[in-house]
Protein backbone atom coordinates (compact mmCIF):
# COMPACT_ATOMS: atom_id res chain seq x y z
CA UNK A 1 0.00 0.00 0.00
CA UNK A 2 1.50 3.72 -0.40
CA UNK A 3 1.67 5.83 2.01
CA UNK A 4 3.35 8.41 0.18
CA UNK A 5 -0.03 10.18 -0.72
CA UNK A 6 -1.76 10.19 2.64
CA UNK A 7 1.69 11.05 5.06
CA UNK A 8 0.49 14.75 4.94
CA UNK A 9 -2.75 13.77 5.50
CA UNK A 10 -2.32 11.53 8.58
CA UNK A 11 0.61 13.98 10.36
CA UNK A 12 -2.14 16.58 10.29
CA UNK A 13 -5.25 14.31 11.33
CA UNK A 14 -2.69 13.08 14.19
CA UNK A 15 -1.42 16.65 15.08
CA UNK A 16 -4.53 18.82 15.30
CA UNK A 17 -5.51 18.00 18.60
CA UNK A 18 -2.70 19.01 19.73
CA UNK A 19 -2.67 22.40 17.54
CA UNK A 20 -6.12 23.29 18.56
CA UNK A 21 -6.17 23.51 22.11
CA UNK A 22 -5.61 26.64 23.70
CA UNK A 23 -5.22 27.98 26.83
CA UNK A 24 -7.94 28.65 29.58
CA UNK A 25 -7.63 32.19 29.66
CA UNK A 26 -9.44 33.54 27.00
CA UNK A 27 -9.34 37.19 26.35
CA UNK A 28 -12.34 38.81 25.02
CA UNK A 29 -13.09 42.71 23.96
CA UNK A 30 -16.63 44.14 25.95
CA UNK A 31 -16.94 47.81 25.20
CA UNK A 32 -13.81 49.52 26.31
CA UNK A 33 -12.78 46.90 28.96
CA UNK A 34 -10.94 43.47 28.34
CA UNK A 35 -12.76 41.25 30.08
CA UNK A 36 -10.51 37.92 30.90
CA UNK A 37 -11.88 34.99 31.94
CA UNK A 38 -8.90 33.70 33.60
CA UNK A 39 -10.39 30.47 35.39
CA UNK A 40 -13.81 28.75 35.63
CA UNK A 41 -15.33 31.16 38.03
CA UNK A 42 -12.94 34.08 37.77
CA UNK A 43 -13.98 37.45 35.87
CA UNK A 44 -11.65 40.11 34.90
CA UNK A 45 -13.58 43.31 34.09
CA UNK A 46 -11.28 45.52 35.54
CA UNK A 47 -9.78 48.87 34.16
CA UNK A 48 -5.92 49.41 34.26
CA UNK A 49 -6.96 53.21 34.53
CA UNK A 50 -9.18 53.05 37.85
CA UNK A 51 -8.39 51.57 41.06
CA UNK A 52 -10.45 47.37 40.74
CA UNK A 53 -12.20 45.86 43.70
CA UNK A 54 -13.26 42.32 43.83
CA UNK A 55 -16.63 41.01 44.40
CA UNK A 56 -18.88 37.82 44.11
CA UNK A 57 -21.80 36.95 42.63
CA UNK A 58 -23.89 33.69 43.85
CA UNK A 59 -27.01 32.13 42.22
CA UNK A 60 -28.81 32.09 39.44
CA UNK A 61 -27.40 34.17 37.45
CA UNK A 62 -25.77 32.75 33.93
CA UNK A 63 -22.08 33.59 35.25
CA UNK A 64 -21.70 32.93 39.12
CA UNK A 65 -18.33 33.30 40.27
CA UNK A 66 -15.68 35.63 41.30
CA UNK A 67 -15.59 39.44 39.51
CA UNK A 68 -12.12 42.14 39.20
CA UNK A 69 -14.55 45.29 38.36
CA UNK A 70 -13.37 48.84 38.32
CA UNK A 71 -14.36 50.85 41.60
CA UNK A 72 -18.15 52.56 41.56
CA UNK A 73 -19.65 49.64 40.04
CA UNK A 74 -23.46 49.49 40.92
CA UNK A 75 -25.20 45.65 41.57
CA UNK A 76 -26.87 46.33 37.96
CA UNK A 77 -23.81 46.76 36.41
CA UNK A 78 -22.02 43.28 38.36
CA UNK A 79 -25.74 41.47 36.94
CA UNK A 80 -24.65 42.67 33.40
CA UNK A 81 -21.27 41.72 33.41
CA UNK A 82 -22.66 38.34 34.69
CA UNK A 83 -24.89 37.68 31.96
CA UNK A 84 -27.89 38.61 33.85
CA UNK A 85 -30.28 36.13 35.96
CA UNK A 86 -31.35 33.20 34.71
CA UNK A 87 -35.05 32.50 33.90
CA UNK A 88 -35.22 30.81 37.64
CA UNK A 89 -34.24 33.17 39.52
CA UNK A 90 -36.18 35.26 42.38
CA UNK A 91 -35.40 38.80 41.60
CA UNK A 92 -37.73 39.85 44.13
CA UNK A 93 -35.60 38.57 46.58
CA UNK A 94 -31.74 39.66 45.78
CA UNK A 95 -29.30 40.57 48.60
CA UNK A 96 -26.42 41.85 48.86
CA UNK A 97 -24.26 40.93 51.62
CA UNK A 98 -21.79 43.18 52.98
CA UNK A 99 -19.45 41.57 55.06
CA UNK A 100 -17.64 43.29 58.32
CA UNK A 101 -14.48 45.72 56.96
CA UNK A 102 -12.73 47.61 59.46
CA UNK A 103 -10.68 49.06 56.43
CA UNK A 104 -13.99 50.79 55.16
CA UNK A 105 -15.63 51.54 58.26
CA UNK A 106 -17.97 48.92 57.65
CA UNK A 107 -18.49 47.70 61.45
CA UNK A 108 -20.99 45.04 60.93
CA UNK A 109 -22.39 42.37 58.92
CA UNK A 110 -24.68 44.38 56.86
CA UNK A 111 -27.60 42.50 53.68
CA UNK A 112 -29.31 44.83 51.75
CA UNK A 113 -32.73 43.67 50.55
CA UNK A 114 -33.44 44.21 46.89
CA UNK A 115 -36.83 44.13 44.64
CA UNK A 116 -35.74 43.82 40.49
CA UNK A 117 -38.94 41.66 39.61
CA UNK A 118 -40.46 43.88 38.19
CA UNK A 119 -37.88 45.62 36.51
CA UNK A 120 -37.32 42.22 34.44
CA UNK A 121 -39.95 40.19 34.41
CA UNK A 122 -43.32 42.66 34.50
CA UNK A 123 -44.68 44.94 31.66
CA UNK A 124 -44.92 47.93 34.37
CA UNK A 125 -42.24 49.03 36.87
CA UNK A 126 -43.77 49.67 40.25
CA UNK A 127 -43.24 52.39 42.81
CA UNK A 128 -43.54 50.17 45.43
CA UNK A 129 -40.76 47.57 44.56
CA UNK A 130 -36.94 48.64 46.27
CA UNK A 131 -35.54 49.48 43.17
CA UNK A 132 -31.66 50.94 44.91
CA UNK A 133 -29.19 50.01 42.73
CA UNK A 134 -26.35 50.48 45.56
CA UNK A 135 -22.20 50.75 44.95
CA UNK A 136 -20.46 47.92 45.42
CA UNK A 137 -17.70 47.60 47.74
CA UNK A 138 -14.85 45.47 48.23
CA UNK A 139 -15.71 41.97 49.87
CA UNK A 140 -19.47 42.47 48.36
CA UNK A 141 -21.72 39.41 47.67
CA UNK A 142 -24.78 39.80 45.55
CA UNK A 143 -26.85 36.31 46.16
CA UNK A 144 -29.96 35.82 43.29
CA UNK A 145 -31.92 33.07 44.99
CA UNK A 146 -33.97 30.83 42.79
CA UNK A 147 -36.03 28.45 42.27
CA UNK A 148 -36.73 26.05 39.30
CA UNK A 149 -39.74 27.28 37.87
CA UNK A 150 -41.60 24.33 35.79
CA UNK A 151 -42.48 24.98 32.05
CA UNK A 152 -44.94 22.68 30.71
CA UNK A 153 -42.62 22.88 26.92
CA UNK A 154 -39.92 21.73 29.51
CA UNK A 155 -41.59 17.88 29.88
CA UNK A 156 -43.57 17.58 26.64
CA UNK A 157 -40.87 15.19 25.57
CA UNK A 158 -41.20 13.15 28.50
CA UNK A 159 -45.58 13.32 28.14
CA UNK A 160 -45.16 12.60 24.76
CA UNK A 161 -43.34 9.70 25.32
CA UNK A 162 -45.64 7.91 27.50
CA UNK A 163 -48.92 8.93 25.77
CA UNK A 164 -47.32 7.23 22.77
CA UNK A 165 -46.23 3.87 24.82
CA UNK A 166 -49.98 3.91 26.36
CA UNK A 167 -51.13 4.94 22.60
CA UNK A 168 -49.27 1.56 20.95
CA UNK A 169 -50.62 -0.52 24.41
CA UNK A 170 -53.81 0.25 23.47
CA UNK A 171 -53.83 -0.32 20.13
CA UNK A 172 -52.13 -3.83 20.58
CA UNK A 173 -54.44 -4.98 23.23
CA UNK A 174 -57.51 -3.97 20.49
CA UNK A 175 -55.49 -5.59 18.05
CA UNK A 176 -54.89 -8.80 20.24
CA UNK A 177 -58.60 -8.98 21.50
CA UNK A 178 -60.48 -8.60 17.69
CA UNK A 179 -58.32 -11.78 16.11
Amino acid sequence: MNLGRYKYFLIFFLLFPLISVHSQDEKVKVGVYERQNVQGGYYNFGDPDKVNIEVNIWGYAKNPGKYLIPIGTTVLDLLSYSGGPETDADLDKVRLYRPKNDSLGITNDKVIYMNYNDLVWEEKVTEKANHINPVLEPGDMLIIPGSPRYFFRDNLTFVMSISSILLSAAILIVSITNK
